[in-house]
């Protein structure tokens, strides 16, 4: 006879539990970030968050493996790779660019190998005898043949892993004669991967390098500006993601000037300082280069939320609101349009997962932004987390969420199991490496970093597949076939 199920475990008790199992030292450091959201203090007059006391960017403990990524991963693998038009060499050793090799889903217009080279894999391939004389003649070399077999990309970044910062190879002064000699933006990247405590810091770093090499270091753009111009910012098109953000954008009257780095081109970003107003998705990723162009070039910038019906609606008007009333009107046709669509979304798939408890663990936005798309279909954030997160993160994070929800940042693969064991959520939304554990526990699972294969989940009809894609999740069959390990027999 199989055992009673016990109760969900409250989450002060399994922090408690969870950090038991630590040395005393460790259990200290790892206290600072895992919490529970408290309530917000009454007689407020500010956003004050519910989850601000947990501690995130500071480096995981030496010997626990977690879940994040390096420098190099944050420039290459978000910010730049995803710009279609330019090569992107990665300079090192043939692992990092092998193993960051179109994992994303960058979707892209274009043809491939011609004038778009998102899916392909440069590398410099280092050997022992580069580590020992330096790659600046090879990287020199790549570039020139590059130059030769894709006459037509537009530019060049050059990321750099660990092994360049360690030896000195001087990939600026590579980047500036090559540039003279091919006539081409040339940018390159200090994104080593032991830079920093994660991923956040590449994306800094290819932030700053677009500021240095493309805005002050590239052509001044001829493109004449709109009164409704905007740049989609921070959108990496994950299963054409941006490309239904555009969408709505343009039917409420927008122009879109560029969408970077998802599907972008050089000249796109290039052209990003001439717009009025700067639209920013994920925030870790790209608010560093948004600040500069507000400080610089005097564009605005604002986050906005195109996950779930309550959050696009919102986002919409937050948007519209920024203009003229002819943009604003637009926005509320846009806004009823979709809403037969919406009703119908809620009325398939609200019954079938209302009351379903939901775990996320993921980076960059997802963490916070998809929160309300599951609220709208019923469904119970229970607990979420970051990667790499940092301080404002936690913060914006305290707007969407209720308290008494548990907070982890940077768990360790140990305390994601004790935490899913514990709370016994109906689906868990994380990454590829914590999907198979996670299903091995009987608990569905969702791909939440790029859609496990499936997308958009932006706009209107991205929530429709989003719904259907959690309710395949947690409704499928499958999950009856076999018991979970708390509930099999003793």
């Amino acid at each position: 006879m199989a055992k009673d199920i016990p109760d969900p475990i409250a989450p002060e008790k399994l922090i408690e539990e969870v950090l038991s199992a630590y040395p005393a030292k460790s259990a200290k450091k790892r206290a600072k970030h895992l919490g529970v959201a408290a309530p917000v203090a009454e007689g407020e007059t500010e956003i004050v968050s519910k989850c601000d006391t947990v501690k995130s960017n500071i480096k995981s403990v030496p010997g626990v493996m977690t879940i994040r990524g390096c420098a190099y991963a944050g420039s290459k693998g978000v910010v730049w790779g995803p710009v279609k038009d330019m090569v992107h060499i990665s300079h090192g050793p043939v692992g990092c660019g092998h193993y960051s090799w179109s994992q994303r889903r960058n979707y892209y217009t274009g043809t491939t190998g011609v004038d778009s080279f998102v899916t392909f894999q440069f590398t410099t391939d280092f050997q022992e005898k580069d580590i020992v004389f330096g790659g600046d003649k090879k990287l020199e070399k790549t570039i020139d043949e590059i130059n030769e077999l894709f006459p037509l990309a537009k530019g060049i970044s050059v990321q750099s892993e660990c092994p360049i910062g360690l030896i000195g190879d001087d990939i600026e002064a590579v980047s500036k004669k090559k540039k003279k000699d091919i006539g081409k933006t040339i940018v390159p990247v200090r994104c080593e991967g032991f830079r920093g405590v994660s991923q956040s810091l590449g994306h800094h770093i290819a932030n700053d390098a677009i500021r240095d090499w493309v805005f002050n270091g590239g052509e001044e753009s001829s493109y004449q500006p709109g009164p409704y111009d905007v740049n989609i910012i921070g959108d990496y098109n994950i299963g054409g993601d941006a490309w239904a953000s555009r969408m709505l954008l343009e039917e409420i009257g927008l122009n879109v000037v560029g969408s970077w780095s998802g599907d972008a081109t050089l000249a796109e970003i290039e052209n990003a300082p001439k717009a009025k107003l700067n639209l920013i998705h994920c925030y870790r990723s790209m608010n560093y280069i948004c600040r500069y162009m507000e400080e610089n070039y005097g564009v605005g910038w604002m986050e906005y939320n195109f996950f779930g019906p309550s959050q696009i609606a919102a986002s919409l008007r937050a948007i519209a609101a920024k203009f003229d009333k002819t943009i604003q009107d637009k926005a509320e046709e846009v806004i009823a349009k979709y809403q037969p669509l919406v009703d119908a979304v809620l009325a398939k798939y609200k019954p079938r997962l209302e009351g379903k408890k939901v775990m996320l663990y993921v980076g960059g936005l997802r963490p916070r932004h998809v929160v309300d798309a599951y609220h709208d279909l019923g469904m119970e954030i229970v607990g979420t987390g970051y990667e790499f997160a940092h301080g404002d993160d936690y913060k914006r994070t305290g707007e969407y969420i209720k308290e008494g929800t548990l907070i982890y940042d940077d768990v360790t693969g140990y305390e994601l199991e004790k935490f899913i064991e514990g709370m016994r959520p109906d689906l868990v939304g994380s990454g590829i490496k914590e999907k198979y554990p996670v299903q091995k526990m009987g608990i569905p699972f969702r791909q939440m970093h790029s859609w496990d294969y499936s997308g958009p989940y932006h706009g209107y009809d991205g929530f429709a597949i989003f719904a259907r894609d959690m309710d395949l999740a947690i409704n499928n069959p499958v999950w009856g076939l076999f018991d979970a390990p708390w509930k099999k027999s003793a």
